[in-house]
C-alpha cells in the first residue's frame, strides 16, 4: 500500500477567487471550457492545460463532462471554445 500512495497523489481543485460561493457549478464548466481552450491554443503536452483537466474531473459530474463531450463531438455544445 505504501508503493501505492507514494504513486499517486490525490487533489482537489484548489481555491479559486473567482468561484467564492460553495455552489461550484460555474467553476466546473469554466474549468472544462478552459481546458479546450488551453489545448486548441498550445496542445495538449502542454502541463498547464493539465491542471484545468485535474480541476473539471474534480469538480464536474462525469455525466456532465460525457454529455458535453458528445456536444462537442456533434458541434452543439453552447459555448465557443476557440482560444
Amino acid at each position: 500500500m505504501s508503493e501505492l500512495a507514494s504513486k499517486y497523489v490525490l487533489q482537489t481543485a484548489p481555491f479559486d477567487a473567482r468561484f467564492p460561493n460553495t455552489n461550484q457549478t460555474r467553476h466546473c464548466f469554466q474549468n472544462y471550457t478552459d481546458y479546450f481552450k488551453c489545448i486548441a491554443a498550445k496542445g495538449e503536452d502542454f502541463a498547464p492545460c493539465k491542471q484545468f483537466k485535474r480541476a473539471y474531473n474534480s469538480l464536474c459530474p462525469n455525466e456532465w463532462t460525457s454529455k458535453w463531450d458528445e456536444q462537442r463531438e456533434n458541434g452543439t455544445f453552447p459555448a465557443s471554445l476557440e482560444p
